[in-house]
Order: C-alpha cells, then sequence, then structure tokens
C-alpha cells in the first residue's frame, strides 16, 4: 500500500507523530492539470500536510488548507477528511512568467497568508489565519500551531515529481502522561536529521526506525489514502444558481448554454438553455442526467 497514513507515539511521554506517504493519490492530482515542476512539488507537499493535520482532530466534516500569494503562484488549496479523501489544486497568475523548475515556496508565493478551514457536517464552521513569514510550508504551518493552537507542533514535508511524503511531531498538553522531560527536545532533534529522500523512499517501519530506533515507539495500523473529488452535477448547478438569474440569462444569451468544469478534478458539465430554465423556475429540482 503506497498511499498511507501511520500514527505513532513515544511510550511514558505526551508526544505523539504521524508519517504520511502518497503516490497514486498524488498522481492523480496532478496529472489533471499541466502544472510546472515546482508548483507540483509545493502542491504534493501541501497534500501531505493536509493529510497530516486531519488525522490530528476528531472531526466529521472537511478539513482545508489554502495558501493565498502574490507571487507567480496564487493559490494552491488541499482538502481532506476523516475517510481518507483528498484532492488539491494549485492556481498560477495568468500574467506571471514560467516558475524556474527550482523555485521554492516564498519566491513562488511571495505575501500571503494560510487559511486553514474545519467544515463539520454538523455544528459551527473554524477557520485560523496566518500570514506566510517562513521560507517553506511547513514553516508556516507550525507557525499557525504556535499562534492559534499553541500547540508545540513540527513537520517535514518532501515531494518530487512521483511521490509526497511527511512526518509530523506534536507535543500534547497533558503533561501526567509524560516522564521523560527532555523528550520533545529529543524527538524533535532526531527528526531533524531526516532527510528528503529517506521520507520519499523507505517504507515507515523502517523509517521510524532509523530516527527512532533508541526509543520505545508504538505504532499503530496503517490508514489508507486516496484522490477523491466530490463534485457533481448537483453540486455545480447548485453553485451556477449562486450567480443570479440576471448573470445566467446573460450567459445564455452570449454562448447558448453554459459548460464549466470542475477545478479538482477538470470534469467537464454542460448545461442547455432549457436545463438552466428548469433550474431557475425551481432551484430544488435535482439537475438532468446526462447520459
Amino acid at each position: 500500500m503506497t498511499d498511507q497514513i501511520q500514527r505513532f507515539l513515544f511510550d511514558n511521554t505526551n508526544v505523539r507523530g504521524e508519517v504520511v506517504s502518497l503516490q497514486q493519490a498524488y498522481a492523480e492530482v496532478v496529472e489533471r492539470h499541466d502544472y510546472p515542476p515546482a508548483v507540483t512539488r509545493q502542491l504534493g507537499e501541501l497534500l501531505s500536510a493536509v493529510a497530516l493535520l486531519t488525522e490530528t482532530i476528531k472531526l466529521n466534516g472537511t478539513m482545508s488548507i489554502e495558501v493565498r500569494g502574490k507571487g507567480a503562484l496564487s493559490l494552491l488549496m488541499a482538502e481532506s477528511n476523516p475517510g481518507g479523501e483528498l484532492r488539491a489544486i494549485a492556481q498560477l497568475d495568468e500574467n506571471a512568467a514560467i516558475p524556474d523548475e527550482n523555485a521554492g515556496f516564498a519566491e513562488l508565493l511571495g505575501e500571503g497568508q494560510i487559511t486553514i478551514t474545519l467544515d463539520p457536517d454538523e455544528g459551527r464552521r473554524y477557520q485560523g489565519i496566518v500570514t506566510l513569514e517562513q521560507d517553506n510550508l511547513a514553516g508556516c504551518l507550525e507557525d499557525y500551531f504556535s499562534r492559534s493552537e499553541q500547540l508545540p507542533t513540527r513537520l517535514w514535508l518532501a515531494a518530487d515529481d512521483q511521490r509526497c511524503a511527511g512526518v509530523m511531531l506534536q507535543r500534547l498538553p497533558d503533561e501526567s502522561l509524560n516522564q521523560d522531560e527532555d523528550a520533545w527536545e529529543r524527538m524533535v532533534h532526531l527528526a531533524d536529521t531526516l532527510k528528503s529522500d529517506e521520507m520519499l523512499t523507505l517504507e515507515h517501519h523502517e523509517l521510524l526506525h532509523r530516527l527512532f530506533h533508541e526509543e520505545q515507539v508504538r505504532v499503530f495500523d496503517p490508514k489508507a489514502l486516496y484522490f477523491s473529488c466530490n463534485c457533481s452535477r448537483e453540486r455545480i448547478s447548485s453553485a451556477l444558481l449562486t450567480l443570479g438569474e440576471e448573470e445566467l440569462r446573460d450567459i445564455l444569451a452570449e454562448q447558448g448554454g453554459i459548460a464549466t468544469q470542475c477545478h479538482f478534478c477538470n470534469t467537464r458539465y454542460e448545461f442547455t438553455a432549457a436545463e438552466v430554465d428548469a433550474m431557475l423556475e425551481d432551484p430544488s429540482a435535482e439537475p438532468p442526467t446526462v447520459h
């Protein structure tokens, strides 16, 4: 199983962690778009990060991480849920030159912010925002946890053109669990020796043994992850209705119908003038199925 996430903890401490590796889901995200190599790698790191963060919280719903910048790369966005479903997109500034192959996070995005959104199936939506003040995505997300959650968190992320991966360590606030005062500093120091190619090539157990073979590590069963997009004609028609009747009529007058596509999976949806009329007359009606 190449796409999986695995939790682990250190016995008699309040330090826990996760390791994630993705290949097929990552491929399905990037093969639907023609991203420059530098953008692909940043999207891979974000995909790893959203999987890691989703696994740390108890949420029946969706977590999304949205990175907006003022550079050549204007948007990175990834979503995940507890079921292991992942999806992600990137958007480039139409007026910007194609980024250099070796461009990094800060160079690609420039000034901007990260918004982390928890959207439960029931209950209130929560958003946390942090500005981009670090040279990489991992550092910016660590800033978020330090400022918004006040929970010591470290992330190590890596991606190439075929795989992406990540490791996260977190210090829980319950000191009653901790019988080792130096545990957090020691685990972070050990994880700092991790190299990107090791994250991308080593099996999880091998990676954890490489880092923590002198520690008491308890490893839990892995969970499968996969690409999934929840778009549908019903969702797209609902989104079109938010444009308002006047704008929809203008589009019909100009184009004779409406064609759009999902940003995540590039599935194309087409609506005839008659179908749009029916949507406007009864917004609650289910849109016709196209065979």
